[in-house]
């Protein structure tokens, strides 16, 4: 069986940013103009009045303090609140396929390859943007990919179960190189009228190139060790937005169909199950969390990062130890973890251990080992 190493990542980061102030006026905008409009009806107890939210509240509740977006105009504006991405045609590239190259183009430079070496692309997210035809082979279309392609969703965790599908793939010989790919645009899913989750998401797009260990020529790898992937069913994220909402009936339809969660359920209940996941697997491999160098979260809350490193290491975790990148990207599903590894990655030394670790709705919870290898010391 082959080996395989990660030799490329990359980011595709949206050229707008949103700090928590902005976000904050455009939602207290709302919540004024709501509660003024329905005054009656809430003084008579029929409507309940919307509350106003703060800067404070939401780097306390999560540790964002900004996040990235594809559009800022629209999802700033009161009267609007989602962002605005017009309708492009059928012959133009689409947007997430947009963000999808040009991640893949910055793992493929880093790698030092090009189109022509890759076998495959899988395109893995939480939010396709259409049913068919997939994304993934728009993307291989985009790039020059002669081979195949797939798309494929796990919501949060989509990366860590597409980099373990891909490895599966490479090391029976069925390719030399699988391309990942990442793309997420979360403010499309949002609903930015909800005081509890209107600052959660922001959008990015993430890339990995996966090749043989033996085929790869990157002065810098990461060779994968393994991965441990586990599912339970939750309704505690939930996203219902699909095709099937156009055949309900019409009081159905009017329902808002997009992201909700149970916040405090998924804290207490998510947040051992990945520190028990690492731990296992950590065992499988005859490894001690103290042989961890780094850990590449899932960037959705910062305490719940927080509390599974120190279930983990048994103490608190440093900054260098589970780096943070959630107060700038906010939540990015599938590319969070990504968005941490590849630019927390540099500094460790050849022949160090990390853990790459997603979750999320699912329950989803994907952990890969890797260790360092650098090719200029071997």
């Amino acid at each position: 069986m082959h080996k395989v190493v990660i030799s490329g990542s990359g980011l595709y980061t949206p050229a707008h940013s949103i700090s928590n102030d902005e976000l904050v006026a455009s939602f207290n905008a709302y919540v004024q103009r709501f509660n003024q409009q329905n005054s009656e009806a809430i003084e008579c107890g029929e409507v309940q009045p919307l509350t106003e939210s703060s800067s404070a509240f939401i780097e306390k509740a999560s540790g964002i303090k900004s996040r990235f977006v594809m559009d800022k105009a629209g999802i700033l504006d009161p009267e609007r609140m989602r962002p605005y991405l017009p309708v492009r045609s059928n012959e133009s590239p689409s947007i997430l396929c947009e963000m999808a190259t040009a991640a893949a183009r910055e793992a493929l430079q880093r790698a030092g390859r090009t189109a022509a070496d890759i076998d495959g692309v899988i395109v893995a997210c939480s939010n396709l943007q259409r049913a068919y035809p997939a994304l993934s082979i728009e993307v291989q279309a985009a790039l020059g990919v002669d081979g195949f392609a797939w798309d494929m969703n796990v919501a949060c965790s989509s990366a860590t179960f597409g980099l373990s599908a891909a490895c599966g793939l490479l090391q029976s010989g069925q390719a030399k190189a699988i391309l990942l790919v990442n793309p997420e645009i979360c403010s499309g899913h949002l609903n930015f009228r909800d005081r509890d989750s209107h600052f959660i998401f922001g959008d990015a797009a993430t890339a990995l190139l996966l090749e043989r260990k033996d085929l790869a020529s990157s002065n810098q790898q990461w060779e994968v060790l393994g991965s441990k992937l586990a599912t339970r069913f939750s309704n505690n994220i939930r996203n219902n937005f699909g095709f099937l909402n156009r055949a309900e009936d019409e009081d159905s339809a009017a329902f808002d169909k997009l992201f909700v969660q149970e916040g405090r359920k998924v804290f207490k209940e998510v947040c051992p199950m990945v520190a028990e996941l690492i731990e296992t697997h950590l065992a499988e491999h005859q490894l001690a969390a103290s042989d961890i160098a780094r850990f590449w979260l899932h960037q959705a809350n910062l305490t719940m990062n927080q509390l599974i490193a120190r279930r983990v290491l048994g103490r608190e975790a440093s900054e260098q130890e589970v780096p943070v990148i959630l107060d700038r990207y906010a939540n990015t599903s599938s590319a969070g973890s990504v968005i941490a590894f590849h630019l927390h990655q540099q500094d460790l030394a050849q022949g160090a251990l990390g853990v790459l670790c997603s979750f999320g709705a699912g329950y989803s919870i994907g952990s890969v080992l890797l260790r360092r290898r650098n090719l200029d010391f071997i």
